[in-house]
Order: structure tokens, then C-alpha cells, then sequence
């Protein structure tokens, strides 16, 4: 069986992870299965597959990625880049627009610098596992 990509939270200097607290917000048990759900589909990849097909997700901006979460008529978007092995998931929102707005493109993208020049410092936490199996 070949390596899989391991989806983890951004972890911002202060120790919170954005992500996970957004879902965590949504306090709907059901909601925030359907979304742990199309993030399990992240961990299914693999460096030779490294994305996953349309409709669930697609390239925003360079490297930057949508996972696109629905529940019922409610959109949401999490917008996150690969780092090798890791797929990082830097920002969540509600999308109640066509297009995602810039700046939730620039939040991301501003989680993503931070992450890199963390994550080249000398010492560095291991980012934590994401969805509903990981420990």
C-alpha cells in the first residue's frame, strides 16, 4: 500500500487551530461529521494522487486548494496547501457568495507564511492529526 497523506491543522502562534475551532463552533454533531468527513477524504491520498477530483475540491490560487463541505443548503470551504506529506488546513468559512472572497484567500495565505516559517525554525511541534479517527 503506498504512503498517504496525513491532513493536520494549522496551528497559529498562540496555540489555537482555526479549523478545528470553526467546526467546533458549529455545535451541530451532524454538521461537523459531514465535514470530518471530506477531510477524511484528504487522508485518503497519496503522493502519486495527490488530489482529490472536482466536485470536491479545486485549485484557488497557486497551490492553494478548496475542500468544498456542504451541509444541506450550507456551503463551507476549507482552503489548505500540501507541505510533502502533510496537507495543511489553514482556513475555514461559511461561503455565501459565488466567488470566495479575497480575503479569506489572504487569510489562508497568510497562515500558510507563518506555517513555512515556523515549520523551517530550528525546533518545531508536530502539527495534530486531523478528522474523526485521528488521535
Amino acid at each position: 500500500m503506498p504512503p498517504r497523506l496525513q491532513a493536520v491543522f494549522y496551528r497559529a502562534p498562540d496555540g489555537s487551530e482555526p479549523v478545528d475551532d470553526f467546526v467546533e463552533s458549529l455545535k451541530d454533531p451532524a454538521k461537523q461529521a459531514a465535514i470530518d468527513n471530506q477531510i477524511d477524504r484528504l487522508n485518503l491520498l497519496t503522493p502519486s494522487n495527490p488530489h482529490l477530483p472536482f466536485p470536491h475540491s479545486s485549485q484557488v490560487r497557486g497551490e492553494l486548494r478548496e475542500l468544498r463541505c456542504h451541509y444541506g443548503s450550507e456551503l463551507y470551504r476549507i482552503l489548505y496547501r500540501r507541505s510533502r506529506n502533510l496537507i495543511v488546513l489553514l482556513h475555514m468559512f461559511r461561503k455565501d457568495t459565488g466567488k470566495i472572497p479575497e480575503r479569506e484567500i489572504r487569510l489562508a495565505e497568510e497562515c500558510w507564511e507563518d506555517f513555512k516559517a515556523r515549520m523551517n525554525a530550528e525546533r518545531r511541534r508536530r502539527p495534530r492529526a486531523a478528522g474523526h479517527d485521528a488521535p
